[in-house]
């Protein structure tokens, strides 16, 4: 029988939850890197052994490991990131002229077709590549060199690159989101990027057809039709049916339209998820109640998802990588939280399950499908 592997990071370390097809009985491991906020873990997915993990300290600064057993064992690789030359600066929150600086790595994102190939997005906003299995890294400048670099700002959490997506059809175009400058495009395997934010309103945007300035907190999308993306903005969730040419809202009957997390069912491509959060200044879910919400359409209909959740005073957050799919016949829903529960569901949704309780805050959830 298939199984599955789920990376968890949190607040004080990484954890690895293991299971079979059933996903009923659970092996716990970890913490690994404990004490150290671990922002993201995630595997190849041709090589179901390679893990990145990025670990990030105000103390110590930010590592990068990589195991190649399962996470049995790790081990740093090369961190030695540097900003490729971009001069200028970026906005800071009052409008004045920032430097660039490096902070940490928000996101790992594995080649969809080489182990050795890993994105990272780090905070200050910027793209690096890695060819050799993270032991060096490179800037992929064209991104923060582009244009509009000077007016992109950082969000509430810092000024991070958090979403990183490798079209399956075309290798060479990729997606970015970046916190709060908007989406991008490549066509060219990051030589040169566009912004793709038409069609998206924000508050304290005077201007309607602003190129940046938008918080992005998270892009989908489905393998079988990569041309069309899901979006969970600051407020509103959004969908493009032209590869980010042009954005429509399709929040429809949410509770809230803000929220950090949305994904797609593994073999469903108009069937979508998030978690609606009260509002950018209160960070839990609307009245107390933990609700996952389905879309078979796409969006604007949605169903609320609450068997096994909590419906009572729950005061979590559920972060923008701390949702993921499984691809078993029968698809495998996770989501973490901030009170440290890591939740699954095994029938796509409809009831749920906590796999732990008491972790310290999730910061990511990935799933690993085994054969």
């Amino acid at each position: 029988m298939s199984g599955v592997r789920v990376l968890v990071g949190t607040r004080k370390g990484a954890f690895i939850l293991s299971s079979d097809g059933a996903r009923k009985s659970w092996d716990v491991r970890g913490p690994f890197f404990e004490g150290w906020e671990i922002y993201h873990l995630k595997a190849s997915p041709v090589d179901s052994d390679r893990i990145y993990a990025s670990q990030s300290s105000g103390w110590f600064g930010q590592i990068v490991q990589r195991s190649d057993d399962g996470g049995e064992t790790w081990a740093p690789v090369g961190n030695g990131f540097a900003y490729d030359g971009v001069a200028g600066t970026h906005q800071w929150y009052d409008g004045t002229p920032h430097p660039w600086e490096f902070a940490r790595v928000w996101h790992l994102e594995p080649s969809l077709n080489d182990p050795d190939t890993v994105f990272a997005g780090v905070e200050d906003a910027a793209l690096f590549k890695s060819v050799d299995g993270g032991l060096n890294w490179s800037e992929l400048s064209g991104l923060r060199g582009h244009g509009t670099g000077p007016q992109w700002q950082p969000g509430a959490g810092g000024m991070c690159l958090h979403t990183i997506i490798e079209s399956p059809r075309d290798h060479r175009r990729l997606f970015v989101a970046i916190s709060a400058a908007g989406a991008f495009r490549s066509d060219d395997a990051g030589e040169s990027w566009r912004p793709i934010n038409s069609g998206l309103r924000s508050q304290g945007i005077p201007d309607e057809d602003a190129e940046v300035g938008h918080c992005v907190h998270r892009i989908a999308l489905h393998p079988s039709n990569p041309d069309v993306l899901f979006m969970q903005k600051h407020w509103d969730v959004m969908r493009s049916n032209d590869a980010g040419d042009s954005w429509f809202e399709v929040s429809g009957n949410l509770p809230s339209d803000f929220g950090f997390v949305i994904d797609v069912h593994a073999h469903e491509p108009e069937t979508v998820y998030v978690i609606p959060i009260t509002s950018d200044s209160v960070h839990f879910p609307p009245e107390g109640k933990l609700r996952v919400y389905r879309s078979r359409t796409g969006g604007n209909e949605w169903e609320p998802l609450t068997a096994g959740l909590p419906q009572s005073n729950c005061y979590v957050d559920v972060l923008r990588d701390a949702m993921s799919i499984d691809s078993l016949d029968e698809c495998g829903v996770y989501f973490g939280t901030t009170g440290g529960q890591v939740y699954v569901s095994g029938d796509a949704g409809d009831s749920w399950d906590a796999i732990v309780r008491d972790l310290p805050a999730v910061l990511s959830v990935e799933v690993q499908t085994l054969a």
